[in-house]
This record gives C-alpha cells, sequence and structure tokens, in this order.
C-alpha cells in the first residue's frame, strides 16, 4: 500500500508497553468483516472501563454472602451491611475525604449531580442558588444546574490562564449582589482529557464564598485526588469509569448541604418515622439512600478503589503520558488528521484524545476502525454539545481513551488503521442506517451464548434516546 505523508516525527513507538493491571475481557477475540478474529483494542475506557480482574474476583467472593442492607436481623444481610458500610468508607478514603463529609452511594456521576443539585441552598431572597458553570463541561455537569438553578454558563477562553482569569472577573462582578453558591467544573475533559488547575479554581471560588463541585469521571480513574489537601467541597465519580462496572457511583463532600437538602428519592431507608401527616427524614447518607442499596456496586467500587490505590501515582502518570503522547503524535503525523484541543497551554492531560479525518464522517472512521481491525473507539458529539460547539466540531469527532488496562500494542494499531485509512480508504462498504454508520450486510457473528439474534446497533431498546450525542441530522 502507497504510505500516508507524515508532517510530523511521531514520538516513540509504545509497542512494548505493558498494561499495569489486568482487566477482564482483556484478551477477548473479536470478528471482522474479512472472517479473521483479531484480540478486541478497548480504546473507549472514557465511556466504560472493563472491569479490574481484582474487582470481578471480589465480586465473585461476595456475591453469596450478597443480601438485604441495614434492616435484616440474618447473618448475612449483617455481614452485607458491613461490607456495604465498609465499602463506603474505603471509597470516601480514597478521595481523601475530610473527617465530616458525607460518602454517599449513588448510580454515577449524573445520578451524583442531580442530587446535589437538590441540595443547593436558596438566596436570600427565596430564589435558585446561583451556579456558574464553563461551556467546557459533559452533559451531567451543566444539565442538572440549568434544570434546577438557571444555571449562568461561562464560555471558556483559548487558555488556561484567559479561562481563569475569566472565572475570577464572573465571581468577582457577582459577590457584590447575588453571589453565586457553587461553582460546578470538570476535572477532566471528557473530550480532550485536559484540565484546569484545581487548586487554584477553590481558591478563588471561596474567595468569593462559592463552594466547588468536581465532575470526576474522566480524572479519578487516572489521578489522584484529595478533598482535603485541594479543599474541593464535592466529588461526584462514576464506578463504570473506574473499573467497576457494576451500577454504582458516589458523591463525597460536606455534610451541611447534603443534610440540609431535599432527599432525593422517597422512599424506605431514608426515614426516621412516617405518619400520616409529615415524614421526619434522616440525615446523612440514608437521606438519599432511598430504597434497597446497590452493595455489590458499592463492594466493587471499593475494591476498584483499593486497586487503585495500591499503584503508584508516578507510574500510572508515566505509563498513561506514554501512550496518550504516542497516539497525539502518531495521528498528528498523518496527513489529514487534526487532534481536538481546547487550551494552548494546559498541562497533565488525562488519557483522552479526540480527533478527526478529513474527508471522513467521524462514524465512519469508527464503524471502519471496529468492522476491519476490531479496535473500540467513540464517536459523536460527547455529550459536550456546547464545547463541540465552540470549537468547530459541530459534525462531531472520533475519541480514543486509554487506561492502567491498555497496552501499548493497542495504542500502535490505532495509528497504523488511521493511516491506511487515509492511505487506501475502507475496504468494506458502509452504510447510514438510523443515523448510524454500519457494514453493508455485516457477516460478523455475534458470540455464541450472549443470547443475540445479531447486532442491534441501529434498533436497540431506547435507541432514539442515544441520539442526543450524535450529530444532528440534516
Amino acid at each position: 500500500m502507497s504510505a500516508p505523508t507524515l508532517t510530523r516525527r511521531p514520538a516513540a513507538p509504545v509497542a512494548d508497553v505493558a498494561p499495569l493491571r489486568p482487566v477482564v475481557g482483556g484478551a477477548t477475540l473479536v470478528p471482522l468483516v474479512d472472517g479473521t478474529q483479531v484480540a478486541y483494542a478497548n480504546l473507549d475506557v472514557a465511556a466504560s472501563a472493563p472491569a479490574l480482574q481484582a474487582v470481578a474476583d471480589r465480586v465473585t467472593q461476595v456475591l453469596p454472602l450478597y443480601a438485604s442492607v441495614h434492616r435484616g436481623a440474618g447473618y448475612l444481610s449483617q455481614v452485607s451491611t458491613a461490607l456495604y458500610e465498609t465499602a463506603r468508607r474505603t471509597i470516601g478514603a480514597f478521595v481523601g475525604a475530610r473527617e465530616d463529609d458525607l460518602t454517599i452511594i449513588t448510580r454515577n456521576t449524573t445520578d451524583s449531580l442531580n442530587l446535589l443539585a437538590g441540595c443547593v441552598p436558596a438566596q436570600p431572597d427565596g430564589e435558585p442558588g446561583r451556579v456558574l458553570v464553563l461551556d467546557v463541561e459533559h452533559h451531567a455537569n451543566l444539565l442538572p444546574w440549568q434544570r434546577s438553578t438557571g444555571a449562568t454558563v461561562l464560555t471558556g477562553g483559548a487558555t488556561v490562564a484567559e479561562t481563569l482569569a475569566q472565572i475570577r472577573e464572573e465571581l468577582a462582578d457577582a459577590a457584590a449582589d447575588r453571589p453565586f453558591a457553587l461553582l460546578a467544573l470538570t476535572g477532566a475533559s471528557n473530550v480532550t482529557g485536559e484540565s484546569l488547575p484545581v487548586d487554584q479554581i477553590v481558591a478563588v471560588a471561596h474567595e468569593y464564598g462559592a463552594r466547588v463541585v468536581l465532575d470526576g469521571a474522566q480524572l479519578v480513574p487516572h489521578r489522584r485526588i484529595s478533598l482535603e489537601s485541594t479543599g474541593v467541597d464535592y466529588l461526584a465519580f462514576s464506578g463504570h469509569k473506574t473499573y467497576a462496572p457494576f451500577g454504582a457511583g458516589a458523591l463525597v463532600g460536606r455534610r451541611d448541604w447534603l443534610d440540609a437538602g431535599t432527599p432525593y428519592l422517597a422512599g424506605g431507608g431514608a426515614v426516621r418515622r412516617v405518619r400520616v401527616g409529615g415524614t421526619d427524614w434522616h440525615e446523612g447518607p440514608a437521606r438519599h439512600e432511598a430504597g434497597s442499596p446497590n452493595v455489590i456496586g458499592a463492594v466493587a467500587l471499593a475494591a476498584a478503589c483499593e486497586e487503585l490505590a495500591a499503584l503508584d501515582p508516578a507510574e500510572v502518570v508515566a505509563h498513561e503520558t506514554a501512550l496518550r503522547e504516542r497516539l497525539v503524535a502518531g495521528l498528528e503525523a498523518i496527513d489529514r488528521v487534526e487532534v481536538v484541543r481546547v487550551w494552548a497551554d494546559a498541562v497533565d492531560p488525562v488519557g483522552v484524545v479526540t480527533f478527526t479525518v478529513s474527508g471522513y464522517d467521524p462514524g465512519l472512521v469508527a464503524a471502519y476502525l471496529s468492522a476491519e481491525h476490531g479496535i473500540g473507539v467513540r464517536d459523536g458529539r460527547f455529550c459536550a454539545h456546547p464545547l463541540l460547539g465552540r470549537l468547530g466540531f459541530d459534525a462531531g469527532a472520533v475519541r480514543a481513551s486509554v487506561g492502567v488496562g491498555t497496552a501499548g500494542e493497542e495504542v500502535e494499531r490505532l495509528v497504523a488503521a488511521v493511516a491506511r485509512l487515509v492511505a487506501e480508504g475502507p475496504q468494506a462498504g458502509y452504510d447510514v442506517v438510523d443515523g448510524l454508520w454500519v457494514v453493508t450486510d455485516d457477516p460478523r457473528p455475534v458470540p455464541e451464548g450472549s443470547g443475540l439474534a445479531g447486532l442491534l446497533a441501529t434498533a436497540a431498546l431506547g435507541f432514539d434516546e442515544a441520539f442526543g450525542c450524535l450529530p444532528d441530522e440534516d
């Protein structure tokens, strides 16, 4: 085949870089359209990371002990309650919770931020407490504030320094009249992996009387974060992005707002006493955890926290930096490929790289990588519509993401596959069905024992609702 045009010298190859921890499914073979099989290269961990093997082992270990939590007198109920509450302490400790902080078990980051949105105190005149949020946010850290408080959305600057100055100016202008109660901020962009300096943001927000909630969905799996050392008031994160895809997340932060806020769910477990004429609600985590809790999910998330805590943070950064730099340099060395950036002066980005290939729809690029190379990536607008629009990528882009279970060989495969796409084009036929790119007459079988009759990517239950993160149709 003809070689693609190179525009700059790539970073050192990383084919020999090994994963830091084994993950479930790391050796799974997937079919290609040419009839062969290849080991799946999961470069979509920013969406949902595979379970660490140690997490899956822990779940297998505790499943026989599973029973009702908090109100059961039976031995297994007592064991399950102890497992659940121990997991809560482990999760809080992993993110440096202060002594009086609450750790609330939720479903995911979105759930956590919606919970907190109901706890922001009202202003003295009874109007909702004001929230300041940037346009770089994932929808999980934008929509709850828009709906509950009529948030002020600040357009970020071209540099970190400019964005910090804009945040300070907005907070200062509001302080004399109607100050902001909360600043909602991403820990790391789910589009580019870039971030703002948390310590500086917290200092500025506290100076003007605002608390800070950090969307840690893309930060917690990649970098150690401590509420106590940074001064962050609230932190939300997801188990399914932290190598524990068993349905749990967490909101960790200051007790006063959470104790006084509207109970997130009305139901058993959240109450002290119920009468026909009214209800006395619990304080503490129970106030927001009505119903039977997800004990297995909490145990899984705690196990993931323990595994990540056991890793040397410097080793994690070195591993991820090598993979990310190779991705960026390798992709930028290919003619017609553009890597997306938010801030020109961002430092220490996590392992998320988003790019476009001129002349190819992002959905087609993703379908090609899957069908012809066994590589999983994400395409679309990544539930970050305002940011993609401001950066000029309304048509979407392609995102590759890495983590502690990623091998360097997977990164090399992606770079080579994109180079081959530019040089030769796709070898299979593709078409758009119900808004998604699919292989024409896709010959790939479904996994044996899966119970599936075929690949239902374009006809899955609830598919219409998934359009929100895809480009708009013409």
